[in-house]
């Protein structure tokens, strides 16, 4: 997952509609028509340590259609912006799960590649869209079913201790809105405090908004911070949630994810439990709802979904910037992704052309 130095340059393959390396071969669904390869930067952060991370898989499928892909922590573009130009065709926004803490930073590394003339997936500007959880209120006013929520871009005690009862719930969920891999995320409750409990030592704990010092320790982090608070689904426990993947315009795969025991957290690096699942019609429906309610063409989603209180599917969350896509969990993922990235470069040309 380290950056290598770039070598010699190979122009710009994409913009002359070349694929792949062997000529009138026809590959995954398009016609390769040239011999020049075809070089993708699949952005990474730069230490890997302690996330799971299965894209060898997808990069397999791809060199066997003749694509060359090379791993590239995103504040190499960041950091010279004419690497991108001089080295890729094309950028894929893969597991940069260290780009929240310096968005300002994330966004020009992306907006530098699209100035340099590369193709970018997803686009900066659907990446900076979803990169605040406020948009799930423009997904619910398309009539996409969300999970309950409340926004704020600071908050004091007054505000905090109010959310149980503006949620309608004595169990609610206090995380970032901009922020990845549950860091910060916090199950609260509305009643008398546990002895010795703190976020720090315990936050895979539930803990009391009547506990002074736990207050305290939420103030710290959200006084001067953007969040989302929504009640907390015992369906997470139940039953988990359910994570529906997309390449290009069509659904892939699925997955269940619960959390451990004692825990709330259903992402690997909490322990959170994953298994390949098939989704009935309503989560197909609900999903396959928030896909067309996207204004712009998309590379890669997941569609995460859980089940309210009042027994329907919903939103929980749209990953459109670097989702997990458990390439693992299902034998075909790695090859309909290699499909849907050589369908991308083929649109990308046709655009360019």
């Amino acid at each position: 997952m380290t950056s290598k130095a770039i070598a010699s340059p190979i122009g710009r393959s994409v913009a002359r509609g070349v694929l792949s390396a062997q000529p009138g071969v026809a590959v995954g669904r398009v016609l390769v028509s040239s011999t020049a390869m075809v070089r993708v930067a699949f952005l990474t952060l730069e230490d890997p340590t302690g996330f799971v991370i299965d894209d060898q898989l997808a990069i397999d499928a791809l060199s066997r259609r003749g694509v060359s892909v090379e791993q590239v922590p995103w504040r190499t573009f960041a950091r010279d912006v004419a690497v991108a130009e001089r080295a890729f065709d094309a950028a894929i926004v893969r597991t940069t799960w260290d780009y929240q803490h310096d968005l300002p930073a994330f966004f020009a590394a992306l907006a530098a590649i699209e100035r340099a003339g590369v193709e970018l997936a997803n686009s900066a500007s659907i990446i900076e869209w979803n990169a605040h959880k406020r948009y799930l209120l423009d997904l619910a006013s398309r009539g996409v079913p969300i999970v309950p929520s409340r926004y704020g871009d600071s908050l004091d005690e007054g505000a905090l201790r109010a959310l149980p009862a503006a949620l309608d719930s004595d169990r609610i969920v206090l995380k970032p809105a901009i922020g990845a891999n549950a860091g910060d995320t916090f199950r609260l409750f509305d009643g008398p405090p546990i002895a010795g409990r703190s976020l720090v030592a315990h936050p895979a704990h539930e803990h009391s908004l009547s506990d002074p010092s736990i207050v305290a320790e939420l103030l710290a982090r959200y006084r001067d911070r953007a969040w989302i608070a929504q009640p907390y689904l015992r369906s997470i426990e139940d039953e988990g949630e359910r994570s529906l993947f997309y390449f290009g315009a069509e659904r892939c795969h699925a997955v269940s994810k619960r959390p451990a025991s004692g825990d709330f957290r259903v992402q690997e690096e909490h322990g959170g439990l994953i298994a390949s699942c098939d989704p009935d019609e309503e989560m197909i429906a609900v999903a396959d709802g928030v896909m067309r309610s996207l204004d712009q063409r998309t590379l890669q989603a997941r569609v995460d979904i859980v089940r309210r209180a009042d027994g329907r599917w919903a939103l929980m969350e749209l990953e459109l910037i670097e989702p997990s896509l458990y390439f693992r969990m299902h034998e075909a993922a790695p090859e309909r992704f290699a499909d849907a990235v050589l369908a991308w470069l083929a649109a990308s040309r046709t655009r360019v052309a």
